[in-house]
């Protein structure tokens, strides 16, 4: 498994492109018949990527769960959300089916013991996104489509960053321990997201675009707001954002991403924004 240590923000300042680039960025996730894991001491939360070809691929493939998380299975003290970014599959816990089209999310409760992907089409495959959290109370197991998503318009053409928030693993939708996730898609034509930045200091986060369109890459801006730096992503990449770094971003065309926070609170409007007169 892939383990990040947490970074604080007076080393980040002096950090170069290939160093910001090992600590947050998360890229190749999806492997055939794989399960690829990376554990984050920011808020111990574990990005994984599955995408099953040829087989059902059980979630603790490849994972020595007792050394990494000291469990006899990997949901045992831990709650996680999926979702499909690629083509039909299905996602079995504890015995009970369940099929995810394109954007759609699954929740799954601590205390899951057996959990697996696989897809419909050997040529279409599914790329199961996912992300977990430590949790200590264990809550139900959730199939979520995009038609059931809490709904949020935001931003204009004007400013480029007309959008869809779309609320999925959040306290409007069902309960959660801590885990809060969504999606959110841009309209064609724009391409800013979070913009007005912002942090919030009790909780991480994680960003995952996807639907980039071949050629073009998201410029993804983190670090305090005074001391931002500026990644380079392409489709299917991940980052890592601590709570004191900004996140946000402006591709060179429309995409999409899927944003997971977990930490002390699920507030979603818990958080500190800061004017664009302000950033540096």
């Amino acid at each position: 498994m892939d383990i990040r240590y947490s970074a604080n923000p007076v080393d980040f300042k002096h950090y170069t492109t290939e160093k910001i680039r090992d600590e947050f960025l998360i890229t190749n996730l999806y492997q055939p018949d794989l399960v690829v894991p990376v554990y984050s001491h920011v808020d111990r939360m574990v990005i994984f990527g599955v995408m099953p070809v040829s087989e059902s691929v059980p979630i603790n493939k490849g994972i020595d769960t007792m050394k990494s998380f000291g469990t006899g299975y990997f949901l045992e003290r831990r709650e996680a959300g999926v979702f499909n970014l690629g083509g039909p599959g299905v996602c079995t816990v504890d015995g009970t089916a369940y099929a995810l089209g394109t954007k759609d999310c699954i929740y799954i409760s601590k205390g899951a013991k057996e959990v697996a992907f696989k897809s419909d089409s050997a040529s279409n495959p599914a790329r199961f996104y996912g992300v977990s959290s430590p949790a200590h109370k264990t809550c139900k197991t959730k199939l979520l489509t995009l038609d059931q998503a809490v709904k949020i318009p935001l931003g204009s053409v004007e400013t480029s960053n007309k959008r869809v928030i779309n609320q999925f693993i959040h306290p409007d939708v069902l309960e959660t321990c801590q885990l809060i996730m969504g999606m959110t898609l841009l309209d064609c034509g724009n391409v800013w997201n979070s913009m007005p930045a912002h942090t919030h200091e009790r909780r991480m986060e994680i960003y995952t675009y996807f639907d980039i369109p071949e050629g073009n890459a998201v410029f993804h801006l983190m670090g305090e707001p005074q001391q931002s730096r500026h990644m380079v992503m392409q489709n299917y990449e991940a980052v890592i954002s601590p709570s004191w770094s900004i996140h946000s971003g402006c591709g060179t065309a429309s995409y999409a991403f899927i944003w997971a926070m977990g930490g002390e609170n699920q507030n979603f409007n818990d958080m500190d924004g800061i004017a664009i007169p302000d950033l540096r």
